[in-house]
């Protein structure tokens, strides 16, 4: 059965995005980004909000910026083989290939998707993830720790939420990223 997933590259202090919504200090190394290549080359959807999917519809052109890396045009491929859903009542039409515009968050649709899905789904963003959470529906949380305390801006988590994970791994990066894995108690 497939599972929702939640991934998020967030500071020691646990911010996805600085108080400003710069998030430059959480650029993955090569080695980190092989990892989570390998890690979300089992998802057959992503799950995004719109700020989130404005982020990443970059990955749908990457490869037009010549000589980028492996590990960015791996990603790319992954990314772009996804489906995509994208949460939001403001956006108009998809900037990519594979993707629907959904205006609300349904955790019952959702629920459902997951259910029927072939291969896992990601939910990407904190505020997102923050309704799968709330509603029960996130069945794996990793944490992408950067070695840097930035003070404030967006939570990886959300606040006011009580959350049971049980630490099912962890792995540290060449350049000091902590990753742990975590299985959520439902």
């Amino acid at each position: 059965m497939a599972k929702l997933i939640y991934a998020a590259i967030a500071s020691l202090d646990l911010y996805v995005e600085d108080e400003d919504g710069g998030f430059g200090w959480a650029k993955p190394g090569e080695e980190l980004h092989a990892f989570v290549n390998d890690l979300e080359r089992q998802l057959g959807t992503y799950l995004y909000g719109r700020r989130m999917y404005e982020t990443m519809v970059a990955w749908e052109t990457i490869d037009d910026v010549p000589d980028q890396p492996a590990v960015i045009r791996d990603y790319a491929e992954v990314w772009r083989a996804a489906e995509k859903v994208v949460y939001s009542g403001t956006l108009e039409e998809a900037a990519s290939a594979r993707t629907r515009i959904e205006r609300e968050f349904d955790p019952v649709a959702v629920k459902q998707l997951v259910e029927s899905a072939e291969r896992d789904v990601g939910v990407g963003g904190p505020g997102l993830a923050a309704s799968a959470l709330e509603a029960g529906l996130v069945d794996e949380v990793h944490l992408f720790l950067h070695p840097v305390v930035i003070g404030g801006g967006k939570p990886a988590l959300p606040k006011g939420q009580r959350l049971e994970l049980e630490l099912v791994g962890q792995g540290r990066f060449d350049d000091g990223v902590v990753h742990l894995h975590y299985r959520a108690k439902h």
